[in-house]
């Protein structure tokens, strides 16, 4: 079964706007993993605009599941990661001033930056994660940062699923096929949610996880958070 990963950037957004501790990002981390949750994904970014480098510390001890930490690779970043030691690290290309991630790596321009960086985790214990796109080069040099696996970046199958979904998750199936062949596992993330999920789990073959944030919690403000996350279970199964 494909594991599902609550993103709680919004959750810090929320809080964030207010000041204060409303609502309380740990203790929603913590009901995110009793409500079915098998992880928990955080981007700390260099202007703590949602989750803060002491999020990261305080959530750490709490995760009881699978702590993946996304982020652009910056000296800060990587320190922070090699500190706090997650189970997963998903490297991400985007500046620090970016809205959200939305593009995957140039794995041949990028190769020896990324695989320098993907030692120093693997010596320390840590899965890595490159956040990519389906173009099957950026794929194949993906694995030759040794890296153990790839997040696909899902938004165009996301943005094209109501046009035509056959054709929005073709690419996806074959960059499955891709990533397989040279001994990656699977990711996949960005704009999931319960109309989409399904038909590509159903289609992208060993999938391994999916990272989901936005349409979930948006979601959990109509049905409840424990509700919510049963809801997206019952799409991967």
């Amino acid at each position: 079964m494909t594991r599902l990963s609550v993103n709680i950037n919004k959750i810090a957004t929320l809080r964030n706007a207010r000041g204060g501790n409303v609502p309380d990002l740990l203790k929603v981390a913590i009901d995110c993993e009793r409500f079915g949750a098998q992880g928990i994904t955080i981007h700390p970014r260099p202007d703590e605009r949602h989750i803060r480098y002491q999020d990261v510390i305080d959530l750490k001890p709490l995760v009881k599941t699978e702590f993946n930490i996304e982020g652009y690779p910056n000296k800060k970043f990587i320190d922070l990661v090699l500190s706090i030691k997650p189970e997963q690290v998903t490297l991400v290309p985007d500046p620090p001033g970016a809205l959200t991630s939305n593009a995957g790596w140039d794995t041949v321009k990028n190769q020896s930056f990324l695989k320098e960086i993907i030692q120093d985790f693997k010596n320390a214990g840590i899965r890595s994660s490159i956040f990519v796109d389906t173009n099957p080069e950026n794929i194949t040099h993906a694995a030759k940062t040794e890296t153990d696996r790839v997040e696909l970046y899902t938004e165009p199958y996301a943005a094209n699923y109501h046009i035509n979904r056959d054709i929005a998750v073709k690419p996806f199936t074959e960059a499955s096929r891709i990533a397989i062949e040279n001994g990656l596992e699977l990711n996949a993330g960005h704009d999931l949610d319960l109309d989409n999920l399904n038909f590509f789990m159903t289609n992208v073959k060993n999938l391994t996880e999916v990272s989901i944030g936005h349409a979930l919690i948006s979601d959990a403000l109509y049905f409840g958070l424990e509700n919510t996350i049963q809801m997206y279970l019952r799409q991967l199964k």
